[in-house]
């Protein structure tokens, strides 16, 4: 499929270039994409939640009344979890909520996202990501002026110094190198920018 290449300066077509089917043109798999985006937030989990046990409880050890005599239940620990104070029974611990997913899966889930995004009108190609300054003020006029409110560029290998510099201060821009493309970043932001050398990579990437 053939799609205009534009620049970071202007709307109008500066050339063309072919964007693969069987990366741009898939079928888009909903469920796949759901399945991606779960596996990435739960590796991002910190895990770090925790509950006290019973060996963890500070406390006396002692048993708090005689076994007999008392007509009370019987009870062994102040630190069990029915007293006040005491210990959680099943509660969180210190754990990775990660889970695998085959790279099959994590493949066709890119190439969707993708897919999404050209079948929806949210991909942009632009020549290429690059300025001869790091001036934010400059780089967020040109971004205003091409209408992106909510956009991720992806470039080729590396980003280029002063334009990823120029970029982390502009709202609801991220940039990425191509090996970062990934399914939650593509989704999150409303338009998808791919500069030329990016789509080679990802080409290269995914077939």
């Amino acid at each position: 499929m053939k799609c205009d290449v534009i620049t970071l300066t202007s709307k109008k077509a500066a050339g063309s270039v072919d964007l693969p089917d069987d990366l741009f043109g898939a079928e888009v798999r909903k469920d796949i994409l759901h399945r991606v985006v779960r596996w990435q937030l739960a590796k991002r989990r910190a895990g770090t939640h925790k509950t006290k046990t019973q060996s963890e409880i500070s406390g006396t050890t002692k048993k708090p009344f005689a076994q007999k005599g008392g007509g009370r239940a019987r009870q062994g620990s102040l630190r069990s979890p029915q007293f006040r104070g005491g210990a959680t029974i099943f509660g969180p611990v210190v754990r990775s909520h990660a889970h695998s997913l085959p790279k099959a899966i994590r493949r066709l889930g890119l190439i969707s996202a993708l897919s999404a995004k050209a079948k929806d009108g949210k991909l942009v190609v632009i020549e290429e990501a690059k300025l001869a300054k790091a001036k934010t003020k400059d780089l967020a006029g040109n971004v205003k002026k091409l209408g992106w409110a909510s956009a991720l560029i992806i470039d080729g290998a590396e980003v280029d110094g002063a334009f990823a510099k120029a970029a982390r201060n502009i709202k609801g821009l991220d940039v990425l190198p191509s090996q970062g493309a990934n399914v939650y970043d593509i989704l999150r932001r409303d338009t998808l920018v791919l500069t030329k050398a990016a789509i080679a990579k990802l080409q290269e990437r995914l077939s």
